[in-house]
């Protein structure tokens, strides 16, 4: 871990433990993506870029020509956000064995991992990122009305119909905006049957709240998360009153069949 330069910090390896252990609690708590695709890796600090797809022709020849083969790569983020610890505070842990407050690292550990579901979910375009919810080649379903219970059932059942149809056969996972998410936290009529875990029972993949725009049913097999460095923290300096840290990871999403994500537009009310 040189390249955190942690040895430099005037605090030992138990800190250093609470914190990376404070922040994976964190950002787990905000990560949606890795909990139904793939993770590979991690590779370490040096994975800049990855391959995608398959080789082929940039030129095809005439024939006394040599051919032309090239590959495609895209680059891996880093990702990165600062934070502050007290020098007092750290003494104090340290020494009386008073309480370490770890909400800055929380704090920064969240923003790592909202930027790293923007990046998987929307993409990057200007960087040739793809994202799950933007990709060309997705299917699109437009939905209806949500606040109507049989609406919901229609458009995901749509969704993976159109799925199936393409040879995305599951199982699914459903991601949902923050309202539609909440949406679900009703009974059906004369049930004790909540919406939420009606769809359960055909998204096996699990159905999770991110800060998404409308929704998406994903069949897995659409990518993989490969990651260089995972969350972890670093040392800054120190100005005699605070640490000078920071989180940083490396990860980017190997979109494979763009064909196996079917969002779901549905109509505002």
């Amino acid at each position: 871990m040189e390249h955190l330069n942690r040895q430099q910090a005037p605090f030992g390896e138990a800190i250093w433990e609470r914190v990376d252990a404070a922040a994976v609690k964190a950002a787990r708590e905000r990560l949606t993506a890795r909990r139904f695709l793939e993770v590979e890796g991690p590779y370490g600090p040096g994975l800049t870029t990855i391959e995608v797809g398959a080789d082929g022709y940039c030129h095809q020849p005439e024939p006394d020509e040599a051919a032309a083969v090239i590959g495609r790569a895209v680059s891996v983020p880093m990702l990165r956000k600062a934070f502050r610890l007290s020098l007092r505070r750290v003494a104090a842990h340290r020494d009386n064995r008073l309480p370490l407050d770890l909400a800055p690292v929380e704090d920064a550990a969240e923003a790592v991992a909202a930027r790293e579901e923007g990046i998987i979910y929307q993409g990057q375009a200007d960087f040739g990122l793809a994202g799950l919810l933007t990709a060309d080649g997705r299917n699109r379903h437009d939905g209806g009305d949500w606040t109507d219970l049989d609406q919901v059932i229609n458009d995901v059942l749509a969704a993976v119909t159109k799925l199936d149809d393409a040879g995305f056969r599951g199982p699914y996972a459903l991601i949902l905006s923050p309202a539609l998410y909440n949406g679900l936290f009703r009974r059906y009529p004369g049930t004790e049957l909540l919406q939420l875990e009606h769809l359960r029972r055909f998204c096996t993949e699990g159905i999770h709240k991110a800060s998404i725009e409308g929704g998406a049913v994903i069949d897995p097999r659409a990518g993989v998360l490969v990651v260089g460095q995972d969350v972890l923290a670093g040392y800054a300096g120190q100005d005699g009153i605070n640490y000078d840290l920071y989180l940083s990871e490396s990860i980017v999403l190997r979109l494979d069949e763009p064909e196996a994500v079917c969002t779901i537009e549905p109509k505002k009310s």
